[in-house]
């Protein structure tokens, strides 16, 4: 039967790969934005070398390194086996990057299936059987009726040529938005990595300012001591007294709210890496064991927008708007479709395939649409209108990102040169507070005077730990606006435990 009517096949073929050869794609093309003519971030010019504050954590020597790359593990730069150890559990078990990795294979399913239904015929192979009873009459004849068997099978093939490109706008459409999906999940990977640094800074920061505070509150509470015998002896007044416990409930209560943004900020670092704050064990940072970058890579300006993974989605996203034009355009146009079967009825199963039980059909169609209520007409406007958006977010996209790659350069030129002054003084305010109480303890200066330099101490020792940290976090956020480096990994974003044990295994067998 199906040897009988190969030539009907040949044909059905011939029309498809004619449809496709003569096809044209309407529509704009899509064309790559071009970087902003710069080569600058910063206003003025950027200071080669920053300040250094000898002798405290982040007071170390940093220079820029101006068209050098960022390593894909910028973060193993601080030389930290905690916070490798911490980042390498959070990409495998992070909730927030098994979700965006998630996405990603959706959409790139959804390409597939768009390539399937959009490029290739649909063939179906049909079967049945129908006991049927028809009047004799609907032939013209007189003698009764009959009731019989009918068997058929078939296969049906139905095409839509794509002669106006309208299903090739669809397919760079879904592979535009898995190019979203794609840098969806690289920006999940930097801002995860990222605020892990920052976290552990955070956390590292507060411990400090926590053990600084707890030094000054005992001696707050040393010289309180001291203060309560000279009240006994009468060279003292009770105000003094009063003022100094002030001072100590005033320490303690920075402490108390010291220990709690602690508890908060390991909170935070546990959900990061995708455990229960009851469960997690993170562990605990300190500024003396985190080391600061010497090399800062600095990307060339118009590399930016390549390295961006928030530039590169909202240029995916520019693409696939562009293609959804081509597709409305595509449907204003005659839609050009060939439908065919093949198969075989009879009255019995045995003779279902016999010589005399063969049929087939083969048609083509066009449908021009004329009058819709003006809906494609709306469709294609519409399409052009979110394609708009798409080029005013791309925009402001890369706006941003320029945005935050110079505020973290000046940030980092300033927070150097403020850590300079800080660390200077709370070396002056210890000296001056030391001197100080030698002098009250002498009787040769008033209390108010050893007042005055403690909360001078106490807000430089505060302050001087806070640049301290704002030296590591702002060279993280430098990494982070320059792109994270994602581009230069070797590995998936997400790296569940399943995965990293398969590699092993793979790299145990090849060994």
């Amino acid at each position: 039967m199906f040897g009988q009517n190969n030539f009907t096949i040949d044909r059905l073929l011939l029309l498809v790969c004619v449809g496709l050869l003569s096809a044209c794609a309407v529509g704009p093309d899509f064309k790559q934005p071009e970087a902003p003519n710069t080569s600058s971030y910063t206003e003025t010019k950027l200071s080669k070398e920053l300040a250094t504050a000898p002798g405290v954590p982040g007071g170390t020597a940093q220079e820029f390194v101006e068209g050098a790359d960022i390593e894909a593990q910028w973060w193993e730069l601080y030389k930290s086996p905690e916070l490798d150890a911490l980042i390498k559990k959070a990409l495998q078990q992070s909730p927030n990057l098994g979700a965006a990795d998630a996405a990603l294979r959706a959409a790139q399913e959804n390409v597939n299936a768009q390539i399937g239904g959009q490029y290739f015929p649909a063939v179906g192979l049909g079967a049945g059987v129908t006991r049927q009873l028809q009047p004799s009459s609907i032939y013209g004849m007189q003698y009764g009726s009959d009731t019989y068997n009918l068997f058929n099978t078939s296969v049906n093939v139905s095409y839509k040529l794509d002669v106006f490109g309208g299903a090739r706008r669809a397919v760079e459409g879904a592979r535009a938005q898995a190019e979203i999906a794609q840098f969806q999940l690289e920006g999940a990977y930097l801002s995860l990595t990222a605020n892990i640094v920052t976290s552990a800074v955070r956390e590292a920061a507060l411990r400090a300012q926590m053990q600084a505070t707890e030094e000054i509150l005992k001696a707050q509470t040393n010289l309180a001591e001291v203060t309560e015998k000279q009240l006994a002896i009468g060279t003292v007044s009770k105000v003094d007294v009063t003022s100094q416990r002030t001072l100590v409930s005033n320490s303690q209560v920075d402490l108390l709210n010291y220990e709690r943004n602690l508890a908060f900020a390991r909170n935070q670092l546990a959900v990061l890496v995708g455990d229960l704050p009851s469960n997690a064990n993170v562990a605990k940072f300190d500024l003396n064991s985190l080391h600061l970058p010497e090399k800062l890579p600095l990307s060339v300006p118009s590399s930016l927008v390549r390295q961006r993974p928030d530039v590169r989605a909202a240029e995916a996203q520019l693409k696939a708007m562009n293609a959804f034009v081509g597709v409305a355009t595509a449907n204003l146009l005659p839609q050009f479709n060939i439908t065919g079967s093949i198969g075989s009825a009879a009255l019995s199963s045995a003779n279902l395939f016999g010589p005399n039980s063969s049929l087939w059909t083969i048609g083509g169609g066009i449908l021009q649409p004329l009058f819709q209520g003006g809906r494609l007409l709306a469709q294609r406007r519409g399409a052009i209108a979110n394609y708009e958006q798409a080029a005013f977010q791309y925009q402001s996209t890369v706006l941003k990102a320029f945005q935050e790659v110079a505020d973290a350069l000046r940030a980092l030129e300033t927070g150097a040169q403020a850590l300079k002054a800080a660390s200077d003084a709370e070396r002056y305010a210890y000296e001056t507070l030391d001197l100080v109480q030698q002098q009250y303890k002498l009787g040769t200066t008033s209390y108010l005077a050893v007042l005055y330099y403690q909360n001078q101490y106490q807000l430089a020792k505060v302050k001087s730990v806070s640049a301290q940290a704002t030296r590591f976090a702002d060279t993280a956020a430098l990494f982070a606006a320059l792109g994270g480096g994602w581009w230069n990994r070797t590995g998936p974003a997400f790296q569940p435990k399943a995965i990293v044990s398969k590699e092993q295994n793979e790299t145990s067998e090849k060994n």
